[in-house]
């Protein structure tokens, strides 16, 4: 079988069969998500480091203990490399970041009350992507259903898993995009508000960045895509061409001039 042909669901299949039975429980869910999170059919081989840092990032960002929760991902992508699915060890990439004290407590983070266009595309894809995948976990559950041995019945009882953690994301979605608007464009001349390409000045670096700002659900920095409530967020909000403004970061504090707000 060609490697570069196997998905990332079949790979977590064959991870699963590896491990001692009462390990397998243990690991279903989380790996369950990671799957749900870049897709079933998708080929492991294409899984990338920043796509890795990304889904640790959005966990930290979530509430749970990213230390728990990442731990079975990084068996799976260590047993991966180790059998050649992928062409270097990405589980180092699944780094748990600080949060902030709120997320640590457990406190749900600020409702999203706006979409940037591209973000509301973006869920509504994964969202059609994962309604289609329905069929497939359907047979996946009659198949394993079939085995009248139920004691033993790991496939069934993965499928199960699977299927409640896809319906759980669907739901997710759909709501989402019910409770959320879409955030309208405004004149070239208004403040930096959500959906706006920022492109600033390091005061202290004399270097150039640019950002955008988004809602949290569409936040990825590896992307220059910040949210509006993380500091620099929080910073750039409401600022004008020219004025200046101050980041306070756990790697200490950063000021930066605004060059140019994109629409």
């Amino acid at each position: 079988m060609n490697l570069d042909k196997i998905s990332l669901g079949e790979a977590a299949t064959r991870f699963r069969a590896s491990l001692p039975e009462q390990e397998r429980a243990i690991n279903q869910q989380e790996i369950n998500q990671f799957i749900l999170w870049y897709g079933w059919k998708q080929p492991i081989s294409e899984l990338t480091p920043p796509k890795v840092a990304n889904y640790a990032e959005r966990i930290a960002t979530s509430g749970a203990d990213p230390t728990r929760k990442l731990a079975p991902v990084k068996a799976f992508l260590t047993y991966a490399k180790k059998e050649g699915l992928t062409r270097t060890n990405l589980s180092v990439h699944l780094r748990a970041k600080k949060v902030s004290a709120a997320v640590a407590a457990g406190k749900p983070l600020p409702p999203v009350h706006a979409l940037t266009p591209q973000g509301r595309a973006e869920l509504e894809t994964e969202l059609a992507r994962l309604k289609a995948e329905r069929p497939r976990v359907a047979e996946e559950l009659r198949r394993a259903a079939a085995d009248k041995d139920f004691r033993e019945n790991a496939p069934l009882d993965a499928a199960r898993e699977y299927q409640g953690q896809l319906e759980s994301r669907i739901r997710d979605l759909e709501n989402i995009l019910k409770a959320t608007t879409l955030e309208q464009a405004l004149p070239v001349a208004a403040k930096v508000r959500i959906g706006d390409t920022v492109r600033l000045y390091d005061l202290a670096g004399s270097e150039v960045v640019h950002y955008t700002l988004v809602s949290p659900s569409e936040a990825n920095p590896a992307k220059g895509k910040i949210s509006m409530e993380s500091p620099a967020g929080k910073a750039l909000l409401g600022k004008e061409e020219g004025q200046e403004a101050e980041v306070i970061a756990p790697l200490g504090k950063f000021r930066y001039r605004i060059e140019q707000i994109e629409r």
